[in-house]
């Protein structure tokens, strides 16, 4: 099996996450970690065992020691972090949203393809087991007919106009950060809407701080989506169906637990796993990268274009506007 050297741009949260995740899958290892400041690379890289810690994305993408790049950077510089890597023909996984709107989506999968390099949006549910386990289970049709789901991302955030969440510089706000969970959800299950509604309180800062969406399919599917960082609530996904229903447990998005409720019988399914959760998306992305393939068939382009165009569309509804 050939090691993956992994490099990492931007150690904020996430990338902590990533790295915890990254120690326990077979055949990848950290190699560098970059950040703007020399201090954070190299706390950052001697938590996480790094062997190479630089100072700017430049250096790490000019190692030709690095294998693949997960970038961890905020919303604005996904698209710029990832053409940077893809232009020194580095494979790139890179956080959702995979970008700001479907342009500059268009501009990193051309680029991607001319460099004949491996790009794809890193969106973990789309390869958890508990995810995987939902989707069999609908597809299966022992469920009948769905019609309903009800899918929530909310939780109470301090504060901080300067801070990522509020600032709209930094692409704040809650539709991009965790509204994309709930339209994934639907997206993934039931493919492109036929018809949006959409509203949203946009705070002060100018971002939206609370987002309500009804995606509705001629089938007589309808999907009641929300996301907030005014509130908390549960976080779940329930999925009313002709025959039963399926509730993704809280968390939705990372759950181990699902429970079924088919003609009366309730299930309790446990998918536990160790660690964060992002093992699943790693182990993907590093079995496409020995493999030689350019895109991954569970997250394609076409997928990915889809999810920012759909919030593209949401996006005008409710009136927020990025530079």
């Amino acid at each position: 099996m050939k090691t993956i050297r992994w490099g990492i741009l931007g150690l904020g949260k996430i990338a902590n996450s990533f790295a915890t995740d990254l120690q326990q899958v077979e055949g990848s290892v950290l190699y560098a970690v970059a950040s703007r400041s020399q201090d954070k690379a190299d706390h950052f890289g001697a938590e996480y065992n790094a062997t190479q810690c630089y100072n700017s994305y430049e250096q790490l993408v000019k190692d030709p020691n690095v294998d693949a790049v997960y970038i961890a950077t905020p919303h604005v510089r996904h698209h710029q972090d990832t053409l940077l890597c893809l232009q020194h023909k580095k494979a790139v996984l890179c956080e959702k949203p995979f970008a700001m709107n479907r342009e500059q989506v268009e501009e990193m999968i051309t680029t991607a393809q001319a460099n004949d390099t491996l790009l794809m949006e890193a969106l973990w549910t789309r390869f958890m087991p508990h995810f995987k386990f939902v989707q069999q289970e609908l597809e299966s049709g022992r469920y009948g007919t769905v019609k309903t789901l009800a899918a929530d991302f909310c939780f109470e955030a301090e504060f901080n106009p300067e801070g990522r969440l509020f600032n709209k510089a930094l692409g704040g706000g809650s539709l991009l950060d965790i509204g994309i969970y709930p339209i994934f959800c639907a997206l993934a299950l039931f493919g492109k809407p036929d018809h949006i509604e959409a509203k949203a309180k946009i705070g002060k800062t100018g971002v939206d701080e609370e987002t309500e969406m009804t995606f509705k399919y001629n089938s007589g599917i309808s999907a009641f989506l929300s996301s907030s960082i005014l509130k908390k609530t549960p976080t779940t996904a329930t999925l009313v169906c002709e025959k039963g229903m399926l509730i993704l447990n809280s968390r939705f998005h990372q759950t181990d637990k699902v429970t079924t409720i088919l003609e009366g019988t309730k299930i309790e399914h446990d998918f536990a796993y160790t660690g964060k959760g992002y093992y699943f998306e790693i182990e993907h992305f590093a079995e496409l990268l020995r493999q030689e393939k350019k895109e991954s068939p569970l997250m394609s382009y076409a997928f990915s274009r889809l999810l920012i165009s759909t919030l593209d569309e949401v996006r005008e509804l409710i009136n927020l506007q990025y530079a």
